[in-house]
């Protein structure tokens, strides 16, 4: 007879975010580091995710001090001669590079119908973004890796660890997060500064991270990493 197995996974009756606080107290869970040259990838900041306010259907906010968190750890990055990456989505007028993604729905709010240009395509006001020294684009899927300036740009650069910072964490971030560590880079996504729609979501995906992609870390870990960079 075939062998067969009864379901082995794991059933809880803990919430997302609990099972996240007992990941993240482990501390036999192994960390890949930091190495000597960071960069700041900072996903899709744009007002479409950013602006509850504007765009109430697809923003979102998780930390209110996100954005200032992603400025302070952006400047000291930048200080330092290390790169400053800020990304967005927008797609041409018929929404066809969208792909298969754009399909699900066909709606003011649907991801194809953010154009270039638009409202909701622009970088978020409070965005301190140095246009002169930060690398800048325009992405069409999760990842900021796929079929953009991002992989050579690291090489060029000298990078050896990318800090993924944006929304939304169970999106664009974690895919992101994972083409980073497949690109061979220590990957660290500071808690703070990455958002998303729903906390289930969310902390679903900080554990999925922290297990298998990279080091969810606290911004203040990041700062203090940069701080001593200033030494160097």
């Amino acid at each position: 007879m075939p062998l067969r197995f009864e379901p082995t996974m794991t059933r809880s009756h803990k919430t997302a975010r609990e099972i996240y606080e007992d990941v993240k107290a482990n501390p036999a869970r192994a960390r890949f580091g930091f190495g000597s040259r960071l960069a700041i990838v900072n996903v899709d900041f744009q007002q479409a995710y950013t602006r509850p306010d504007l765009f109430p259907k697809t923003a979102y906010v998780t930390d209110p001090d996100q954005i200032a968190h992603v400025n302070r750890i952006s400047a000291l990055a930048r200080a330092r001669g290390m790169p400053v990456v800020w990304t967005r989505v927008a797609y041409r007028p018929d929404g066809g590079d969208a792909g298969v993604w754009g399909t699900r729905t066909d709606t003011e709010d649907s991801l194809q119908n953010i154009k270039y240009d638009s409202d909701r395509h622009k970088f978020d006001s409070r965005c301190e973004i140095d246009f002169d020294a930060d690398l800048l684009f325009t992405k069409r899927m999760p990842s900021a890796f796929f079929e953009t300036p991002l992989a050579s740009y690291l090489v060029w650069r000298k990078v050896d660890t990318v800090v993924v910072t944006g929304g939304s964490t169970s999106g664009c971030v974690r895919a992101t997060a994972v083409d980073a560590l497949s690109h061979g880079y220590r990957t660290i996504v500071p808690e703070e500064c990455v958002a998303d729609k729903h906390e289930s979501y969310h902390f679903a995906s900080l554990t999925d991270l922290q297990l298998k992609y990279a080091d969810v870390v606290s911004v203040s870990e990041v700062i203090g990493r940069l701080g001593e960079a200033d030494a160097r």
